[in-house]
């Protein structure tokens, strides 16, 4: 029965109004909420908040459908409820599971948490979650009893009590004990103390024991295990890990692993069980090892987990059609559910990957021996052999687990070579045989893609390379080749494939799912857009292809960087989920993580259903995986978001530790953000994002124009927008916070702004010779 709300017309508009009228004429025993009853139930059923469920809550039918639809429209448009995976939520709201760190008690002595992954800068304060007591909290669970400073997967309940938490949480599973250990730099002070100066700014210093300083001397930096905390006065603690200079490059991969509490050391009964593994053997095997499969990587890739072959269908059903066979380590047949090697796999999630080591989720027994797919060796895999029409559309596929030897090893570099005609001694044999009916057969899948049409953003990754010291040498924009493409379609094939055969056998799995973007974000673009004379269609379901369009229109123009950056950041962020709701970027209605299952738990999930579901053997998904695989998912996708922010904090601590040497120097740059606090500029040949404070920019207030991403004074009109070119003068590098700070040199130029924008007087501020008495500078080390 559809709970009734009281009614109340706070809010609405005049056209939600007139559609109300409309709908209760048609049925005049409809139930019509408000917003406010709308916003209530979204609050109160995190679960149960699609559009559907709404409408069936309230009872909603025929034309008041419609009414509904616009009415969850405007809310979107307001800022006021987002969509995650075919859900809706308010903004800022924690979803259902989550993961939590704990840390403290209330008066009650009940525990406090917030969540692990929480972005401050958009919804700020993160909320106080209370975690019920129950069985596992206790220690029943085998363990001790959950404490501050664990981290846990927990279902989460918006409180309803007013004047308690935001919410409520039941713990489903210990995610790791935290190590009471902090990482910092040494000082010694004038009176002969020691301290450390934590890496985190966030902590206290810690008063370090002279007699266990591990040889430590000030300026390394180092790990520090907690002996006491006092009262009052500073912590103690001694030295347990002295990790190096803190000028030293690879202290700052460090200082990431630690402050994002990275798994990076192999508990000894992981690598006990890694190095007991013993070779796969036939059994249960297709003997494919005659099929020339090759491997195409990166020329320093130490692991090759993934080989491909094609050729032409010789079928008279097919004409032109090509076979196409994807071949992917089989993980499965060394980690098993539930083993330590398993377990250590899961607490990583993935391999995260900095520019001078890797953090891998298995150990190199596993990751770089048994399930490296090395050339001329005998590897177990996992294949999928697929039948593609002259169009690139896919007839039918299926799954084989086999025994397969890689007839080459290659880069793609070198296999592009072989094909623009400079064969060397190695693919010069396999020419013919292997190469060009792998490229003729991608030819026909760029057709299929080209169909489809998938978002296609135009933002060249740039890559660090390290001199033979570990430090900085260039940064550079690998060329994209069709190598490249080649082996991303070929891959993006493969999970296409995984997806569709676990459904049509009804097992449960993992996607990999990627939402549209938010109905709010795509009016701020369209907002923007107009700017530029161009349009974003609207009130149709939004695709790929609109966006497309309009990056073709900016395609070669001064607005194409811009434009594609504007059109990233409106993009949804994907996810792994037990729920499918398709990938709107890839344009594509399934799609499962299946091809790297050595440095992604999703992919072996993915392995584990095939195996289960087509019979393969053992190493097969339980049951008990089965019904936590919405926890599985919430954890690798915070995992991953933690990988990803690790990765590009310790490419800006690399960058700023390289530039410490060049201050007062001028630099040639593109304004990447626009905010109240300034202008962020990535340096064209470094990559790496600073900070023009506004109040060093110049004579008169400024104002911020979040339309039009850009910033102008209020006379003059002159300012700069996201996409600039401009030149700065970096005056301050700080390797540890990995932060840059810059004036420009560059002049103001003439810009458009918003009419909106010249009435909202909180977004105005001063440049350098006219901010107002009381308003702070620039702190040192603030980042994005």
């Amino acid at each position: 029965m559809a709970r009734r709300f009281p009614q109340s017309n706070t809010g609405r508009s005049a056209r939600t109004e007139r559609r109300a009228a409309k709908a209760k004429s048609s049925d005049p025993l409809a139930f019509l909420p408000t917003r406010d009853d709308v916003l209530r139930y979204i609050e109160e059923n995190p679960d149960r908040a699609g559009k559907r469920e709404i409408a069936k809550a309230f009872n909603i039918k025929g034309d008041a459908r419609i009414y509904l639809k616009h009415l969850l429209r405007e809310l979107a448009d307001e800022g006021l409820i987002e969509k995650r995976a075919r859900k809706l939520s308010r903004p800022g709201s924690l979803p259902s599971i989550c993961v939590l760190d704990v840390t403290g008690r209330d008066e009650d002595g009940g525990l406090i948490a917030r969540p692990t992954e929480w972005d401050e800068k958009s919804h700020g304060a993160p909320p106080q979650v209370l975690i019920r007591r129950t069985l596992l909290n206790k220690g029943t669970d085998g363990g001790p009893a959950i404490g501050v400073g664990d981290r846990v997967m927990a279902k989460v309940f918006r409180n309803s009590d007013a004047e308690g938490p935001d919410y409520t949480a039941r713990v489903v599973k210990r995610l790791e004990q935290r190590a009471n250990t902090v990482l910092g730099v040494v000082r010694k002070l004038e009176n002969g103390e020691w301290r450390l100066e934590p890496v985190d700014r966030k902590q206290a210093e810690v008063q370090l024991d002279p007699t266990r300083l591990e040889n430590a001397r000030p300026g390394d930096l180092v790990e520090v295990e907690l002996v006491s905390s006092r009262r009052y006065g500073l912590p103690r603690g001694k030295v347990s890990q002295v990790i190096g200079s803190v000028d030293s490059e690879r202290a700052l991969s460090m200082i990431a692993i630690h402050m994002h509490e990275i798994p990076h050391v192999f508990p000894d009964e992981v690598l006990a069980e890694a190095e007991a593994a013993k070779p796969a053997t036939m059994e249960g095997r297709e003997d494919w090892r005659h099929v020339p499969l090759v491997t195409i990587d990166p020329a320093d890739a130490k692991d090759h987990d993934d080989a491909v072959y094609a050729e032409a269908d010789t079928s008279p059903d097919n004409p032109g059609g090509h076979i196409v066979i994807v071949a992917i380590a089989d993980v499965a047949a060394y980690v098993r559910p539930g083993s330590a090697l398993d377990r250590e796999a899961l607490k990583r999630g993935n391999s995260v990957y900095f520019p001078d080591r890797v953090v891998p989720m298995l150990p190199e027994r596993i990751s770089n021996d048994l399930c490296s797919l090395r050339e001329l060796e005998d590897r177990p895999a996992m294949a999928v052999r697929m039948v593609f029409d002259a169009k690139g559309h896919k007839k039918s596929h299926n799954f084989h687990r086999i025994m397969m030897r890689s007839a080459a090893r290659l880069a793609y570099s070198q296999a592009q070579a072989a094909i623009d005609g400079a064969p060397d001694e190695k693919t010069a044999p396999i020419l013919d045989s292997v190469l060009r009916p792998l490229w003729a057969a991608y030819g026909a899948l760029k057709r299929g893609r080209d169909e489809r049409a998938p978002l296609e953003l135009d933002l060249p990754e740039k890559k660090i390379l390290l001199d033979a010291e570990g430090k900085v040498d260039k940064v550079i924009v690998p060329e994209r080749l069709d190598a490249h493409r080649l082996i991303e379609e070929f891959m993006i094939q493969a999970n296409v494939a995984a997806a569709e055969t676990l459904e049509a056998h009804r097992q449960p799995l993992i996607y990999r799912i990627h939402d549209e973007p938010a109905l709010a974000k795509q009016e701020t673009l369209r907002e923007f857009l107009r700017t530029l004379n161009l349009n974003l269609a609207r009130g149709a379901e939004l695709q790929p292809a609109h966006f497309n369009r309009i990056l073709a229109a900016v395609e070669g123009t001064d607005h194409q960087e811009l434009v594609n950056q504007v059109v990233l950041r409106t993009q949804s962020q994907a996810e792994y989920n037990p729920d499918n709701i398709g990938h709107f970027g890839l344009h594509l209605r399934r799609y499962a993580h299946f091809t790297s299952p050595i440095r992604r738990y999703a992919d072996l999930i993915v392995h584990r259903a095939l195996i289960k579901a087509l019979d393969l053997g053992e190493g097969g998904l339980t049951t008990t995986q089965e019904a936590q695989l919405e926890e599985i998912s919430a954890l690798i996708s915070s995992t991953e978001r933690r990988a990803m922010l690790a990765e590009r904090e310790t490419v800006d601590r690399l960058i700023a530790h390289y530039l410490a040497s060049h201050l007062g120097d001028e630099f040639e740059g593109r304004v990447t953000g626009v905010t109240h606090a300034g202008l962020f500029v990535n340096l064209a040949t470094y990559g790496a994002d600073g900070l023009v404070p506004i109040s060093t920019l110049g004579h008169e207030y400024y104002i911020y124009d979040e339309a039009n991403h850009a910033i102008a004074g209020e006379r003059s009109g002159k300012g700069f927008r996201l996409g600039d070119t401009v030149t700065v003068r970096l005056v301050e590098a700080l390797p540890i916070a990995g932060a840059l700070r810059f004036e420009m040199v560059s002049e103001p130029h003439a810009l458009p702004m918003s009419t909106r924008s010249h009435h909202k007087a909180s977004r105005t501020m001063r440049g350098r010779h006219g901010r107002p008495n009381g308003l702070p500078r620039y702190k040192k080390g603030k980042r994005r």
